[in-house]
């Protein structure tokens, strides 16, 4: 795990080639299945993403909460990178203020896909909270708000469901 003042990440190597890992995380249906933190419920987009500019919708679920992000698409590379920036989807995420609603919070998170021979790929995915407003979320190492879990270790989690989930997708 790499930290600064602002970005975690985690890196696993996978045996997958990055073709199969990147059409994974490119389905947000899928986000639900790989997801670490157990946040993630579902979508309300079920078209795959295919480049810079497009959004989907997660629902989430934090502290007994149901909720939305809206997440805009902010970096795509095929195979390579897909990043998104996660705004408030609902009122009361958006902290009351309707203005805030589909405005992206300050924070990034994404994939990297690097291959290291045939069928491995070096995963590393990411959360930067950004400098500023969005500081706090990491200036304790990472822990996550729901509970004692670290980001960190929701990402490593993250990671193995996205290597179990590819081991199916290669095997069907």
């Amino acid at each position: 795990m790499v930290a600064d003042n602002h970005v975690i990440e985690v890196q696993r190597a996978i045996a997958a080639p990055a073709e199969v890992l990147f059409a994974i995380v490119v389905n947000p249906a899928a986000h639900a299945v790989i997801d670490g933190s157990a946040m993630v419920q579902g979508t309300h987009t079920p078209e795959v993403i295919t480049g810079v500019g497009q959004t989907f919708i997660s629902t989430m679920h934090r502290m007994g909460r149901d909720y939305e992000m809206i997440n805009h698409v902010v970096e795509f590379e095929l195979n390579r990178h897909l990043a998104w920036a996660p705004a408030p989807g609902d009122l009361d995420t958006a902290g009351g203020n309707p203005e805030k609603i589909g405005v992206p919070a300050g924070y990034l998170w994404g994939y990297k896909f690097e291959p290291q021979r045939e069928h491995q790929t070096l995963v590393t995915e990411y959360f930067d909270c950004g400098p500023g407003d969005n500081a706090w979320i990491t200036n304790d190492g990472g822990t996550w708000i729901q509970g004692s879990q670290s980001i960190a270790t929701s990402m490593e989690k993250t990671l193995e469901l996205l290597e179990v989930t590819a081991r199916r997708a290669i095997s069907d």
